[in-house]
């Protein structure tokens, strides 16, 4: 009897073996449970992270306006600055502004059809076809009158719509314009606006392809001009006397609207940049309006050329 049970015990079941197993199976089931969630943790933390800066980014694009409207609306008369930079630091963050009067580009709704042929002509077009483009510009903003054929023109262009017939609402409609070629109008954006309220340009903040689109503008003309800005206290009257005839286009003055490009660099490496125009009207309570806002915290390009908010 002992050797018949002796022989059978080599077939009894282990469960020993079975508990090892499942312990093993339980331990590799928490460990994929933990990384699991820490994985969840991080992504949180990470989201958390984001929207505080995001938070951060919108104020201090606040607290950028508002002081540049202060520098703005505390000048009187024609001390009233057209550029200015400061910085400041909030938090985890630091700021770098920099502002410039809104009369430093050309105006779509006020600027004659010869200034705005003038940068067509500057871009690359032939002078017929910069004259063209820019008839056909202000045939967009002017009310139709009579027997206008202006929505004819389109739709024979085998466009599906009309000319707005009012002023333009946003630089962007410029790509819109009969006949205008696309890469044409992309040029010509970082030097027009619809703010200004101006029919000439500042001629100590314009750039210089605006300045060169002048009427009757000279390479001596634009040359003396970049010199005499150039200089430690440059005077924008002495500045039009060098451009003779082609003081038709120019305006001394300061567009009561600025464009301002803020940058903001995060102490964890983040960088925003972002851009506004507003309008300072310092009535009362309310220092300025925002015309434009674009808020760059998810533009990784750095793309500030995108207007948000119109009129």
């Amino acid at each position: 009897m002992n050797a018949l049970r002796n022989q059978q015990s080599p077939l009894r079941p282990r469960p020993n073996g079975f508990i090892v197993v499942a312990v093993l199976w339980i331990i590799s089931a928490l460990a994929t449970f933990a990384v699991i969630y820490a994985t969840y943790i991080a992504n949180v933390a990470r989201g958390i992270s984001i929207d505080d800066d995001r938070l951060q980014s919108e104020s201090l694009l606040s607290a950028a306006l508002e002081l540049t409207a202060y520098e703005l609306t505390a000048a009187k008369g024609d001390a009233v600055p057209t550029h200015g930079q400061f910085s400041f630091r909030s938090g985890r963050a630091s700021v770098t502004v920099q502002f410039v009067s809104e009369a430093a580009r050309i105006d779509l709704n006020r600027a004659p059809k010869e200034l705005l042929a003038g940068l067509f002509g500057v871009l690359g077009a032939a002078p017929e076809q910069a004259k063209s483009y820019a008839e056909n510009v202000v045939a967009w903003r002017t009310p139709p009158q009579g027997a206008d054929r202006g929505p004819a023109q389109y739709l024979a262009a085998g466009l599906n719509y009309a000319p707005r017939g009012g002023p333009f609402a946003h630089v962007d409609e410029l790509l819109l314009v009969r006949s205008l070629p696309r890469e044409m109008g992309e040029s010509a954006l970082p030097f027009v606006t619809v703010f200004s309220g101006l029919s000439g340009v500042n001629v100590l903040e314009a750039a210089p392809e605006v300045l060169a689109a002048l009427p009757t503008m000279t390479d001596d003309k634009l040359n003396a001009v970049l010199r005499q800005r150039e200089g430690l206290a440059p005077d924008a009257r002495s500045a039009s006397a060098l451009l003779g005839s082609a003081q038709a286009g120019i305006s001394t003055d300061a567009s009561k609207a600025a464009r301002i490009d803020v940058r903001i660099q995060f102490e964890n490496g983040r960088r925003v940049r972002s851009e506004a125009v507003i309008l300072a009207v310092n009535d009362g309570d309310v220092p300025y309006r925002v015309l434009s806002w674009h808020d760059g915290f998810d533009d990784p390009t750095g793309d500030t050329r995108r207007e948000v908010i119109g009129q």
